[in-house]
Formats: C-alpha cells, structure tokens, sequence
C-alpha cells in the first residue's frame, strides 16, 4: 500500500498545495501554508452508496431551503400527529415498547398505507420472523402491495444493500436487537452491536435521504433495552404503551428533532389490527347504570398532548394489620398517591394507617400528570367513607401539602371538553373569573379539600 503524500493547506484562504511555499500562490499570503493530510476513505459512505471523496461545506443557515423535505404522511393520521405531521426524509425514528403490545402490527400497517398510495416504496426488514410468517400477518392485516418489499434478513451489511439497491422511501427494521455486523465478534443485541449497526443505519438514512424506522424492546425497568446512546443517535424517539389485557394503545414521543413531544396517538387494538382513535371521549371512563358510580370512583380529565382525556379515577380501602398496610397504584405514580394519603390523614384527619389502599386509573392509562391529585384524593376518601359522590362528578385540581388546592394548566380546554361529553358538575380550583361559565355545567370553586370533601 502506498503512503500518502502530505499536501500543504493555506489557513488564509483554503487552498490546497502539492508543495511547502513560502507564499501562497492563490490568494498571495506569506507562511500560511501548514501540512494537511487528505481525509481516509470513508466505509460507511461507500456502503451508502454516497460519494466517498465528497465533502461537506459549511453554508449561512438562511440559505438553506428547508422546502425540499417536505414530511412523508404515513396515512395513519393519529401515527402522524406523534411524529409532528408525518416523517421527515433522511430521519431515524426508534419506536420501544414491550414484547407483545403491537409494535410490529403497528409498523406493518403504516408500511402498508404508505405503499398503498404507490407514491412511496417501503422496504420491510423482519430480523425476528422469516419472510412466509411476515406474509401471514399481512394477511391477517389485510396488507397486499407490490410497493411493499419485505427481507428476512440478520445481518446489517445485507439490510444496507438491499436499502441502497431499492432505494426505499423509507426502511423499517423489525427490530434493532437481533440484526448484527459480521466483522464484530459479539453478540447480537450487545452494546458493540447495537451501537455499530445503529451508527451505519443512522448514516445511510443521512447520505441517502432514506428515512429508518427502528424497532427496540423495552426492558422490566420500563427502558429501552441496550445503550442508551442509541436513544441519542436517532432523532424521534416514541413509546408504544398500554396494557396488553386491555384494547387501547397509546404511542408517547419522548425525543422528537423534528416537531413538539407533547403529543400522542390512541390506537385500539382489534382482530384486524390497530384501529385509530380520533376521539377518545368517554373511552376510558365506565358507564354507570341508573345507579350511579360507585363509591371510590371520580372522574377527572388528563392532558394527552393537547387532546383531554375524561378518565375514572378509582380507589379502594380495605382494613389492615397496623404497620403493614399496602398501598397499591395502577396507572398513577405510588409516590404522589402515599403524598395525598398523608394529606388526607394530616389535614383531613382521615386515619387511614391501618387501611390498605388501592388506587387504579380505569382502562390502564398511564397519567403522571399532579391535575389529577384532587381526583385521587375524593376517590380515596369516598372509598373510606363508603359515600359516593354526586353521579357524573368530575374533579381537577393539584394538592398541596398544606391541602390547598392550585390551580391546573388549560383548566377551561378540560371543562369544555368535559361539557361536551355531558358532565354536569365539576370541582375545580378557585382562580376567580378565569373559569368559563359553561352552559349544562354547574362549578363548584375550592380553596381547599377540606371544602371539596364537604360534598360529600
């Protein structure tokens, strides 16, 4: 192998010289020339399939033109909304969830809308399922075109071949964790794996123009499973959610390069797939006979995004042993609901050390959210009393340790939309003339819970 030849580089005005020179012969300047060595060949640009001898020139931001990436609509309008109006070209999007709650269901659908409208390719790479089960599912999904491309393939080298050779819109690579590069000696799914694999597709989706879309495991911690170094390679980071014993799904963005991370998608999971939810309503709130709800039951209205949800709140109080109470929490943080415990018995003189208490968010939606805090604190305290509250009750407000009751960011967007869906009473925060007067809506204003617990 030959050496390379130093070249001298001007640091006055660029230019590159096959010689050492006084003087520069392009733009005239004297002991300006310093030795240079030309950049190596770059692996990663040649397996791209860009010019490996190409280099990048820094440009004023404002002649940049931004026009020509436009975003790649999906087709799947709530799937859109997460990701901030579709995919951007050229992007690395990481989708985590648990074994089971649909990512690939999800994935394969958004292919299939996106190569339905025969404007993009979409190329499908399975790494955990040969080519024959892919087909299986598709059928199941009724997903069928010849703009789809599926490859059953492990190794990273082969994915990047076959993504330069069709040059796909975009690539889906199901999942991260099992593909591998062959020169390395570890295993799949390590972090020498994991980071190395990700870094060559994170730079053939940059060179290429071809958008990646990336599917990781979620370990028992609730994280993505390997590095967390590759969850800042990509740009968009989302989590799929949900109980997989309950129907709804729920896709979270966590890291978004491109758009907000305030927003969510609602999906629910049926015999055909993933259907989408474009009003959630009263989707996660129980329907009560003429009896009434039940005691230890509130209802409030969480923010997903800038969409609100009505959900129930739940509680339940059972008599314990004296220092060895449970205290159980399903879709709400254990630490804010053993806070508003210790309230309610301090300020509300509630003995509740030798219950055991239970709190559940009902359709297993996840809030963590401190709106809610007003809602778990009646919940409880109706579960202890055994007296439920007025049917249709709605509760909003964020505890304080002194049990006052603050007010709650877009308090009028949760009353409208509660309004709309029928709630005819509400105990909100007092904050004076700022609370629309809705009509069908009675409110009831509160300074503190010793004021909201006289409802009952």
């Amino acid at each position: 192998m030959s050496k390379t030849r130093t070249q001298f580089l001007c640091n006055h005005c660029g230019g590159v010289q096959a010689k050492w020179l006084g003087k520069c012969p392009d733009c005239g300047s004297w002991d300006s020339l310093q030795p240079y060595t030309p950049p190596a060949p770059d692996a990663r640009a040649e397996r791209s399939g860009a010019d490996p001898a190409a280099q990048a020139e820094a440009v004023p931001i404002d002649q940049i033109d931004e026009s020509h990436t436009p975003r790649l609509t999906t087709g799947i309008g709530e799937f859109d909304r997460v990701l901030g109006g579709g995919i951007v070209p050229g992007s690395v999007v990481l989708i985590g969830g648990e074994p089971g709650i649909g990512k690939s269901t999800l994935l394969l659908q958004v292919a299939h809308a996106m190569a339905a409208t025969g404007n993009a390719k979409v190329l499908y790479a399975t790494s955990e399922e040969s080519a024959r089960q892919t087909a299986l599912r598709a059928g199941r999904l009724g997903v069928k075109s010849d703009q789809l491309l599926v490859l059953a393939e492990t190794n990273v080298e082969r994915i990047l071949h076959q993504i330069s050779k069709h040059q796909p819109a975009v690539a889906i690579v199901d999942s991260i964790q099992m593909i591998y590069k062959p020169q390395l000696p570890a295993a799949p799914g390590s972090v020498t794996q994991l980071r190395d694999s990700c870094m060559d597709l994170v730079y053939l989706a940059k060179a290429s123009g071809t958008a990646i879309v990336l599917v990781g495991h979620v370990t028992k911690e609730g994280t993505l499973a390997g590095p967390k170094l590759i969850e800042h390679i990509v740009d968009t980071v989302a989590y799929f959610e949900g109980d997989r014993f309950h129907a709804h799904r729920i896709v979270r963005c966590m890291k978004n390069r491109f758009g907000g991370t305030h927003e969510v998608g609602l999906f629910e999971m049926t015999g055909q797939g993933l259907r989408e939810v474009t009003d959630p309503g009263k989707l996660f709130m129980e329907q009560y006979g003429p009896g009434g709800q039940p005691s230890g039951s509130v209802i409030t209205a969480a923010m997903q995004g800038s969409r609100v949800l009505l959900i129930e709140v739940q509680a339940l109080t059972a008599s314990s042993v004296i220092g060895a109470a449970k205290r159980k929490t399903s879709g709400v943080s254990a630490d804010r609901v053993a806070m508003i415990i210790a309230v309610l018995e301090k300020r509300a003189e509630m003995r509740l050390a030798a219950d055991d208490v239970f709190v559940n968010i009902a359709g297993g939606v996840k809030t963590p959210e401190p709106a809610i805090d007003l809602a778990v604190a009646l919940a409880i305290a109706s579960a202890h009393l055994n007296r439920p509250l007025p049917n249709g009750t709605l509760a909003l407000g964020e505890l304080g340790l002194g049990g006052e009751i603050r007010p709650v960011p877009q308090l009028e967007t949760r009353l409208r939309e509660a309004s709309r869906l029928g709630v005819a009473h509400a105990i909100v925060p007092h904050v004076g003339n700022h609370v629309p007067k809705l009509k069908g809506m009675a409110l009831h204003e509160v300074r503190r819970l010793s004021q909201a617990l006289s409802d009952f």
